[in-house]
């Protein structure tokens, strides 16, 4: 299920940051300042348009952003949602990700954000995710999108939201959702998983600094066992839509997320699940600037692929 060491991109990439202190020892306002500075650019990719508004959210004016391949549309559409443990992130850590995104794939993608733990825990991210997913749904021919062509995609935090909103969209008879793009999702709040203890220590993200970040996004411990929080508890994975599921050797939450994808498989969902044994946690945004990794970068590439299949 892993290889003997990550890559040794990767390697490099904790070795330089071997000596900053773990997330789950810092203040809330230094872990989403480290979330952003950590993928800052002093030139972005170029994209041929970006467009920032608001929209109208549960909990007020939501923030989002539109990226617009070059071409003339109407475009497939991936709506993202951002990692950072439902409390750092937002459109500024990833933006460089989208941006990637948008060029390999040549489909529009729209990033949320969403609001975020702890002053807005469970259930305001998946409100916002879902609100927002149903606005492009009724909306997206306003920017050149095809709302029959829609997907959701996320890492991480993100990854859970959009299975999530894949679920919800389901059960409350749309929006049609086309495609889910699933890279290394936390589908369940429970740390009773072999990869936790595996890679709990020492592979970028710990065992302590997922209970770090679970304890602020869930206000009640009886929410983790809701299926819009924990989606791997849901009693029915049938109707969903398919599915490219990325999971990380060295990555604490590879266990769940390759149970999730066989929950798929099972109820007949065409998955494509693409692991990496030499991969830590969130390394398939290093396929952007400033990494731009070999190991991240052939992943982007399974995940394009996908997705174009899905929603030409």
């Amino acid at each position: 299920m892993r290889a003997q060491k990550p890559h040794p991109e990767l390697q490099a990439f904790m070795k330089e940051s071997e000596d900053a202190p773990a997330f789950h020892e810092l203040p809330v306002e230094d872990v989403r300042a480290i979330t952003t500075d950590v993928f800052a650019v002093e030139e972005s990719v170029p994209i041929e348009e970006v467009i920032d508004r608001t929209i109208d959210g549960p909990g007020g004016a939501l923030p989002i952003r539109i990226y617009l391949p070059e071409g003339n549309g109407p475009f497939a559409v991936t709506m993202f949602f951002h990692g950072g443990g439902f409390v750092s992130g937002g459109l500024d850590s990833h933006d460089e990700f989208c941006r990637v995104l948008v060029t390999e794939s040549n489909i529009a993608v729209v990033a949320v954000d969403y609001r975020l733990a702890p002053e807005h825990p469970f259930p305001a991210a998946v409100e916002d995710a879902y609100a927002a997913t149903k606005w492009v749904a009724e909306h997206a021919g306003e920017f050149g999108g095809d709302a029959d062509r829609l997907a959701v995609a996320g890492d991480s935090a993100g990854g859970n939201l959009a299975a999530v909103v894949a679920h919800m969209a389901r059960d409350r008879d749309g929006p049609e959702i086309t495609y889910q793009v699933l890279l290394y999702p936390t589908v369940s709040q429970h740390q009773d998983w072999e990869s936790v203890d595996e890679n709990g220590d020492g592979y970028f993200i710990t065992k302590e600094d997922l209970m770090w970040f679970d304890n602020h996004y869930h206000e009640r411990d009886i929410d983790k066992m809701n299926v819009y929080a924990s989606p791997l508890l849901a009693a029915d994975f049938e109707g969903l839509p398919p599915a490219t599921v990325v999971t990380g050797g060295f990555d604490p939450l590879r266990d769940e997320a390759v149970v999730y994808a066989d929950r798929l498989e099972k109820v007949g969902v065409d998955v494509s699940h693409h692991h990496y044994d030499d991969a830590i946690h969130a390394f398939v945004q290093m396929a952007a600037p400033p990494f731009e990794f070999e190991v991240s970068q052939e992943a982007l590439a399974d995940i394009v692929d996908g997705l174009r299949t899905a929603v030409k």
